[in-house]
């Protein structure tokens, strides 16, 4: 029987530095994601709480759809926005 590799040996002995390094993120990085993600399920929640009124559904369906597009736009960039923020030079 004849042994297959589908991967090569990664070292991950300094811990999560490493595992982020193979996830291709940083730690701001992934909390950017994470925020982006909280603010999207906020996003859909105010999407499904939407009222029978038609002037009130529309302006909190309004307000859902901009936070939703807040949530995309801070996960795509996210980290290259913050990335002037926390690499200060002085």
């Amino acid at each position: 029987m004849r042994n297959t590799f589908l991967a090569a040996p990664v070292d991950m002995s300094k811990g999560f530095k490493d595992f982020f390094d193979t996830i291709g993120l940083t730690g701001g990085g992934l909390v950017t994601k994470g925020i982006a993600a909280v603010i999207a399920v906020i996003a859909m929640r105010m999407l499904l709480q939407l009222s029978n009124d038609p002037k009130g559904a529309l302006r909190k369906g309004g307000a859902a759809v901009g936070t939703l597009f807040v949530a995309v736009i801070l996960a795509l960039y996210g980290d290259t926005l913050f990335s002037t923020v926390t690499e200060a030079k002085g």
